[in-house]
């Protein structure tokens, strides 16, 4: 079955949506709504969540909250996950970043089996690796900016490490969305449709409708970020302040570094330390002026100050994945590339149905033959972006090594999901170590949906 076809026999029709309780921002550590064991339940039903005041959200979320509890796994414990689809439409929850079988990965082009409307299915698998991973629906919208990406179906998926990176005072998780989608044209000499967003929020409240979070001069805060949006990538900023990015996609990175700003693609994660050595009362938030008017940002308030929160302009970014690659650049790998695939992005546009068809090498999805590895042979992807949008391109059930961007050559930082640039390129190297089909795929959903996609398999 293809992913058309499975939207058209999931029903997804407009519906009336019932109120449900949202999820309020952690003012203090971890947020309540965290599960923890191995045998965890989660609900995926309709909801309406408050962002701010007269601004309410039909939408689909996990357990009656957006985004769904924390999930804190043990590293190397087998976990069963019972998830009711109490919706009226075929659902898929994808592990994303989690080394685990095809079955489990919750990605229908890889074999998984569909969650039916008004039905039940077990999850089962030992999660790997540890860090800040993230469960979302893997179901495609089409047409219907409610489903899929766009939806609040999203969470975070923690593995507990058995030490853990890093020394701070409090955690705080937050996830990046951006609501109330709609096609749009953005003026562009040829069509372009693109996805428009009216909203957007740090978990589930706009910039100062939720409480500030509240911090002590000399605190370490550990924020774990998360880019949920279906098509937007950001960056953001907390004025007086540096992020000390210790993990990227989970990962550890292999130098530490800081930075003024965090730049996300969809899908991707920061784990960043604060140290919050600068008093006052502040806006952590998107450093794109109407974005941030739209709602990405929260309130940060030290201990012994009211008042008015500051915004000051982080200036150019200073971002950038080579900050934080081994030292020297120029080590030697002590394993082999077995083969490259070359990988082009292009879109073709069609004037019929006014949309973008994605391709890879002149093949759009499901038209295209799949990549072909072999268990424990090494492989680099060749990524190049031959259209005007940067691409947050995400491999399933392996992490992969980033070996240049744009030419410069790099090493020792390990993803699932990387940002490739507009006319740019990006090269990066996996092993072949988890059989099974696999599945590559930009993560703007509207152009998964529309073909940017290719099957990997195992020979």
């Amino acid at each position: 079955m293809d992913r058309r076809r499975f939207l058209g026999l999931s029903g997804a029709a407009a519906v009336q949506l019932a109120a449900g309780p949202g999820w309020a921002n952690a003012a203090r550590g971890e947020a309540a709504a965290s599960l923890r064991g191995n045998q965890l339940n989660l609900t995926i039903e309709r909801l309406k969540i408050e962002l701010a005041h007269g601004v309410e959200i039909p939408t689909v979320g996990y357990n009656g909250m957006v985004p769904g509890p924390i999930l804190r796994l043990k590293e190397g414990v087998p976990v069963m996950i019972d998830v009711e689809n109490r919706t009226g439409v075929d659902e898929l929850v994808h592990w994303h970043g989690l080394h685990i079988e095809s079955l489990q990965d919750g990605s229908m082009e890889e074999g998984s089996p569909v969650l039916p409307a008004g039905g039940r299915l077990q999850y089962r698998f030992t999660p790997a690796p540890t860090g800040t991973r993230w469960y979302h629906t893997h179901a495609m919208a089409m047409e219907d900016l409610q489903q899929g990406g766009y939806s609040g179906q999203f969470g975070f998926l923690y593995v507990e490490p058995k030490n853990e990176p890093g020394r701070f005072d409090c955690e705080v998780f937050m996830a990046i969305h951006h609501w109330g989608p709609s096609l749009m044209e953005m003026g562009n000499p040829e069509p372009d449709p693109m996805v428009g967003y009216r909203y957007a929020s740090f978990n589930d409240k706009m910039l100062g409708a939720g409480e500030p979070l509240r911090v002590k001069r000399g605190e370490r805060v550990m924020f774990r970020f998360l880019n949920a949006s279906g098509s937007q990538n950001t960056a953001i900023a907390l004025p007086g302040h540096t992020f000390e990015v210790i993990a990227l996609d989970g990962n550890l990175v292999p130098s530490p570094h800081k930075v003024k700003t965090l730049q996300l693609g969809v899908a991707e994660r920061i784990d960043a330390i604060v140290e919050m050595n600068a008093p006052g009362v502040w806006v952590l938030g998107a450093t794109d002026e109407q974005e941030r008017a739209s709602g990405l940002g929260q309130v940060i308030e030290y201990a012994g100050h009211k008042g008015k929160a500051r915004w000051d302009d982080p200036g150019v970014s200073d971002w950038s994945y080579h900050l934080f690659q081994d030292k020297p650049a120029a080590r030697l790998d002590a394993m082999q590339v077995e083969e490259i695939f070359p990988m082009v992005f292009k879109r073709v546009y069609l004037p019929q149905k006014g949309m973008d068809v994605w391709m890879i090498n002149s093949a759009s999805f499901p038209k295209m033959d799949p990549l072909r590895v072999i268990r424990g042979k090494k492989y680099r992807l060749q990524f190049m972006n031959a259209s005007r949008e940067d691409h947050p391109v995400h491999l399933h059930r392996h992490s992969f090594e980033l070996k240049s961007i744009t030419g410069v050559p790099t090493n020792g930082i390990i993803k699932d999901t990387v940002v490739v640039p507009k006319y740019g390129s990006v090269e990066v190297d996996f092993v072949a170590d988890n059989p099974g089909r696999t599945l590559f795929h930009c993560h703007q959903q509207i152009h998964m949906d529309y073909g940017f996609m290719q099957l990997i398999e195992y020979v």
